[in-house]
């Protein structure tokens, strides 16, 4: 069979009887040309089957009109709420996006930052995985003045914006809060401490023990690649403690839930027993029984401003410095760390 030819704005142009440039325009919603025609040479696109070269038209412009993301993965309640928020700005603005999950590993998320190059992105969104420590991969993208904004996980660099909230004044209100309801035993659950979010956390619990006067362990921390097996993992190892810890701090709420329905299905009481609080104010947080303490983490306005800052990066001519913005976070409370005191 033999195979056919791609329709031409001059195959077009021939049908309706008009020049190429008119069909050119007029498919490019030119405001010189009439709607009727508009009309007109679009139905006959359609009829006819036409496709828009855009990598030619990209190679013209030196633009795709994309931009890529690269994030650890993407079944996650926060960061599904990150690219709706990224999606509702960049569509808006005429962008395409291409998503890339790293799956939490080095290896992986240099293929993807080779791939967004090679795809010729207009600028790059990164969250990074659990295992990076060093991010030279993105170099050939900054050399091509090709903006990268980092969000959540990050890593300073002089010619990056940062997205993030204050991870270590979030960490020491949770904890704090804990240690207002009678904790003095609380275990730490969190990712990797080559990650800004969890080390960051992870400071914000000290301190907050400090502020107390309560000794720090690494006897109470528990780190892993953060998910519901770390979670579970985490109350077999409180289950075993002698005493027991009578406080639950986990940097992701999926953790947080998974730990204490571990503890609960042993006979442990929460919160009598042992208060629990998360991080992230997923779904998940008011579903599970009892409701969970979380730090609300703005996704979805992180991906708006992620995108914003982007795209205005595109546009402008010089490279634009370091910057951090710090969105603000907030501590909600609920019945799994609020333990009734009588009398």
């Amino acid at each position: 069979m033999q195979e056919q030819k791609d329709v031409t704005i001059y195959d077009i142009a021939e049908k309706l009887d008009i020049s190429p440039a008119t069909v050119s325009r007029g498919l490019k919603d030119h405001p010189a040309i009439k709607k009727e025609t508009k009309k007109r040479i679009k139905e006959m696109a359609a009829k006819m089957g036409y496709q828009n070269n855009t990598f030619a038209s990209s190679l013209r412009s030196r633009r795709t009109n994309t931009i890529g993301i690269i994030i650890p993965r993407i079944n996650s309640a926060f960061m599904s709420s990150v690219i709706s928020g990224i999606e509702h700005i960049v569509n808006s603005k005429g962008y395409n996006l291409i998503i890339s999950q790293s799956q939490e590993n080095y290896s992986k998320e240099i293929v993807s930052a080779t791939t967004m190059f090679n795809s010729r992105v207009d600028g790059l969104l990164v969250s990074l995985a659990s295992d990076t420590d060093r991010i030279q991969h993105f170099e050939s993208l900054l050399r091509k003045k090709i903006p990268v904004i980092f969000f959540d996980r990050v890593f300073a660099h002089p010619d990056c914006t940062s997205i993030v909230i204050d991870n270590v004044q979030a960490g020491y209100d949770a904890v704090t809060h804990l240690l207002d309801q009678g904790c003095r035993r609380i275990m730490y659950i969190g990712g990797s401490l080559k990650r800004n979010v969890y080390a960051d956390r992870l400071k914000g619990y000290k301190l907050a023990l400090a502020e107390k006067g309560i000794a720090f362990s690494d006897h109470y921390i528990h780190t892993d690649v953060l998910s519901e097996q770390t979670g579970v993992e985490a109350a077999r190892k409180i289950l075993g403690m002698d005493p027991r810890p009578d406080g639950v701090f986990a940097a992701n709420d999926s953790s947080a839930v998974a730990c204490m329905q571990t503890l609960q299905d042993a006979g442990i009481k929460v919160p009598e027993d042992v208060a629990v609080a998360g991080f992230n104010n997923d779904p998940i947080s008011w579903i599970a029984r009892p409701r969970l303490t979380t730090v609300n983490y703005p996704g979805y306005e992180m991906g708006q401003i992620a995108a914003t800052t982007l795209i205005n990066a595109i546009h402008q001519s010089s490279a634009s410095g370091l910057t951090t913005l710090v969105l603000k976070h907030e501590l909600i409370v609920r019945d799994s760390s609020v333990r009734v005191k009588i009398g």
